[in-house]
């Protein structure tokens, strides 16, 4: 099976919200633990694993201003916030038998590894689920642009951003009904249609080192597994030479 792997290394992104279910915060156990079976079925196959959370579901520090904290340290306690989820996530995925680690891009070394990108592929390499924590360790950038970088950073095949619809739309499918569905698409035209995918930053770092995009429904059971193992599955983002049109 292995020999038949479309991707052989990954880094899958999750939103913090997805964690929180139909939550409006927090972390749904049985959420938490779908996410570490999906993710069990393609470490099965030989898969390499890397992966970023968000921490939208318990803090953002985007509205870190309507609450009267400055932008810097409402980021920062952003970082710690996909922290706690990393740490949910990591304790979730041992408890399906598998070898995690967790890296920090801050020092708290009684909880996670500093982040070390050579120690990062490392654990790769040895079958170890390796997850991103704290974001890329500095304010302004987003869980987004932290999982573009690391995907750069540990050569991956691919990152996979989840969501909760199918792929990318032309609009909000939750808003409008008759949002089209976008099969397959450019990175340019991601930026020129402003199509809220990921943020500017995360996208322009995938297009300039040629790193393939895939979003997909990360709710759906399987989805992951058939994505890695040829299906057409989501909206792929690919080179500019795309037509726009499609």
């Amino acid at each position: 099976m292995k020999n038949t792997l479309k991707y052989k290394r990954i880094l899958v992104k999750l939103s913090g919200e997805a964690l929180a279910g139909e939550n409006e915060f927090g972390i749904d156990p049985a959420i938490l633990d779908f996410f570490a079976k999906e993710i069990k079925k393609i470490h099965a196959l030989g898969v390499e694993i890397g992966i970023v959370i968000g921490g939208g579901n318990i803090y953002r520090g985007l509205n870190a201003n309507a609450q009267g904290i400055d932008r810097v340290t409402g980021d920062m306690m952003g970082m710690l916030a996909t922290m706690i989820n990393s740490l949910a996530l990591q304790n979730a995925c041992e408890n399906n038998n598998m070898y995690t680690r967790l890296m920090s891009a801050i020092n708290m070394n009684e909880i996670a590894e500093p982040y070390i990108r050579r120690r990062a592929i490392r654990h790769l390499e040895k079958e170890r689920i390796v997850i991103f924590g704290a974001g890329t360790g500095h304010p302004y950038f987003s869980t987004d642009t932290a999982a573009s970088l690391r995907a750069v950073e540990i050569e991956a095949d691919v990152i996979i951003k989840g969501t909760k619809v199918d792929g990318i739309y032309d609009s909000d499918p939750h808003k409008n009904p008759k949002a089209s569905f976008i099969p397959e698409i450019s990175y340019l035209d991601i930026l020129k249609r402003n199509l809220r995918v990921m943020d500017l930053t995360a996208i322009s770092l995938c297009r300039e080192n040629e790193l393939p995009i895939v979003v997909l429904n990360v709710n759906k059971a399987d989805n992951l597994l058939k994505l890695v193992t040829g299906a057409s599955i989501g909206t792929a983002v690919k080179n500019d030479e795309i037509n726009e049109n499609s």
